[in-house]
């Protein structure tokens, strides 16, 4: 059985009706659609996504990739992200599966690996496009497999998840993950910057202290942060500060100010009109359609 076929399979035995499956037994997420979808906002954390068919389009908000059928990315930062389904249909859907990638288990990892030397210039965006990898194919068939069984699930998915990650160390994504994993390089000290921004995100961001916090310049520190996540950090804030308001307004009943402030904006209707602006609709208008489907 292929990939394609087994992830085919439990999207029919577990969410038939549905576009996304969370696989709780593998922690794994695997995608549908038979049509092409508008754009959908959202935040990509370390992960390793692997389309099995169709075509997507990611984007920040100044690099854009398309990803098609065989390839993978793999995802070393928290980035805002956009994306939209552009080639499925009815009789060949758009199949994708999305594994979350473990950053304390990289780091085990790593001073067992040898680090890459690869020649030329460097492309430090934190998305990584690659070709299909057969191996790591092979690894994510058989860890699905061994999910569905409580022994195997016990004994033998903890080893393959590990070998998945060895294999992200050892294959065509391994050099931008390794960047991360050393200490004091710049994808690492940009990722500590990112994850600062996180922390609080209601807190007004003073660009020339997280750029002396993580020991750069703030020339330096703007100029690799673009270059890594796509985005200025102020940007970068915003996006983010924007997915956590639409996630409070889904999930609660709070007020759309009150919503607004705990994310940091000191204006309900500058909230409302960058919301509008991201999202196509403004927060009410949002939150009641969301509501009705």
């Amino acid at each position: 059985m292929t990939l394609l076929h087994h992830v085919a399979t439990l999207m029919d035995r577990h969410a038939p009706a549905q576009t996304a499956l969370a696989h709780a037994p593998s922690g794994m997420h695997v995608l549908r659609h038979t049509a092409p979808t508008g754009q959908d906002a959202t935040v990509y954390r370390p992960l390793l996504c692997l389309v099995l068919r169709g075509t997507k389009e990611v984007a920040t908000s100044s690099r854009s990739l398309r990803v098609g059928p065989g390839q993978s990315l793999a995802v070393s930062h928290a980035l805002p992200i956009v994306s939209r389904i552009t080639e499925a249909a009815v009789d060949a859907p758009y199949v994708a599966l999305v594994f979350p990638i473990d950053l304390d288990l990289l780091r085990a990892l790593a001073p067992d690996v040898s680090p890459c030397m690869g020649q030329g210039p460097r492309d430090p965006f934190a998305i990584s496009l690659c070709p299909g990898d057969p191996g790591m194919e092979d690894a994510l068939l058989r860890y699905l497999h061994q999910c569905e069984g409580p022994e195997t699930h016990r004994l033998l998915s903890p080893i393959t998840a590990r070998e998945i990650h060895a294999r992200l160390l050892l294959g065509p994504h391994a050099e931008p993950l390794q960047r991360l994993l050393w200490q004091e390089t710049t994808a690492s000290r940009i990722f500590a910057a990112t994850r600062a921004i996180q922390s609080d995100l209601a807190k007004p961001l003073a660009v020339g202290d997280l750029a002396q916090q993580v020991g750069m310049s703030s020339s330096a520190f703007f100029e690799h942060f673009k270059a890594v996540t796509g985005t200025s950090p102020l940007q970068y804030q915003k996006e983010l500060r924007l997915l956590r308001a639409r996630e409070s307004l889904r999930q609660t009943n709070a007020k759309v100010s009150d919503i607004a402030f705990a994310v940091g904006y000191e204006s309900s209707a500058q909230f409302s009109r960058e919301y509008a602006r991201k999202f196509g609709a403004p927060p009410r208008q949002d939150r009641a359609m969301e509501a009705a489907e």
